[in-house]
C-alpha cells in the first residue's frame, strides 16, 4: 500500500459494504476480489450501479495492495467530507444578499489541485463547488489537508452529467464562464449576476462538450513566456477578478 492509499477512508468487508450502499452512505469507488462469492458480487454491483458508484473486480492479490490484507474480499473508498445536493448550494445562496457564484471543475484529478482550489473558492466567497461523479478527484484526506480545512465549509456537489447540470444552472439563471486559453480576454469579462466559473482538467482543459455549452469563454492574458498555468492558479484568478467585478457593482 502507498502513501496516498493510507491516506484514503477504506470500509471493508462485504457485509458494511453492503450496508453503505443500502444507507445511501456516500461512496466514491468499489473494488471487488474476483474470487468473492458470485451472488454478492453481482448483489453489491447491482447496488453500485444503481448508485452510480463506479466499481471494478482485481484480483486478491491487487486488492491486498491497494487497501491491506484484512479486505475481505471487498473495499469500498469513502470520502473524507461528505458531498451535499446541488439544490441545497441554490437553495442557501439564494438566501444572500449578494449574487451567487459558483465554481464548476471537469475533471480535475489531482486531490492537491482541488484542494488548493476549494480553498481559494471559499475565501472569495463562492456559495459552492461541482465536481462530476467520474474521473474527479475524491473528497479524501489529502484534499482535505490541501485545503486547510476548507472542504468543512464549502459545500461540495457530486453530480452525474456536468453539461446537464449546465443546463440547469442556466434555467437557474446562471451565466456560465468557461476557463480557456482560445478565448475572450478575462478582463472584458462580465461577471456580474449569478455566475459559474468552468475549469477544466489539469492536462487537457474543458472538454468539447462542456466548453460548447458555456455561454462565455474568458481567456487568461499571458505576458511571458509560459504559455498556460497550474489550474489552480489559473482558479485563484479568475475567481479574485470575479470578485473584483462584482465589488464594482455594489
Amino acid at each position: 500500500m502507498n502513501g496516498e492509499d493510507r491516506e484514503k477512508q477504506y470500509i471493508c468487508g462485504k457485509n458494511v459494504v453492503l450496508e453503505a450502499l443500502k444507507s445511501g452512505r456516500p461512496l466514491i469507488r468499489i473494488i471487488i476480489a474476483d474470487d468473492l462469492d458470485r451472488h454478492v458480487a453481482g448483489q453489491i454491483m447491482r447496488l453500485a450501479g444503481e448508485a452510480n458508484i463506479p466499481y471494478r473486480q482485481v484480483d486478491k492479490k491487487q486488492l491486498a495492495n491497494i487497501a491491506g490484507e484484512n479486505t475481505r474480499g471487498v473495499v469500498a473508498e469513502a470520502a473524507a467530507c461528505d458531498y451535499v445536493e446541488l439544490a441545497d448550494i441554490l437553495e442557501t445562496s439564494a438566501k444572500q444578499s449578494s449574487p451567487p457564484m459558483l465554481i464548476l471543475l471537469d475533471d480535475i484529478e489531482d486531490p492537491h489541485n482541488l484542494g488548493a482550489i476549494l480553498r481559494t473558492a471559499l475565501a472569495a466567497g463562492a456559495a459552492g463547488a461541482v465536481v462530476p461523479k467520474r474521473n474527479a478527484a475524491p473528497l479524501n484526506t489529502t484534499v482535505l489537508r490541501t485545503s486547510a480545512g476548507a472542504v468543512n465549509y464549502l459545500p461540495v456537489a457530486r453530480v452525474s452529467n456536468l453539461t446537464q447540470t449546465i443546463e440547469y444552472l442556466k434555467k437557474e439563471g446562471f451565466w456560465i464562464i468557461g476557463a480557456d486559453m482560445q478565448g475572450q480576454n478575462l478582463w472584458q469579462v462580465d461577471m456580474s449576476g449569478p455566475i459559474a466559473l468552468v475549469l477544466g482538467s489539469e492536462g487537457k482543459g474543458l472538454s468539447p462538450l462542456v466548453r460548447k455549452h458555456c455561454d462565455f469563454i474568458a481567456s487568461i492574458p499571458m505576458q511571458g513566456q509560459v504559455g498556460s498555468l497550474n489550474v489552480s492558479a489559473a482558479a485563484a484568478i479568475l475567481l479574485y477578478e470575479a470578485v473584483r467585478k462584482r465589488g464594482e457593482h455594489q
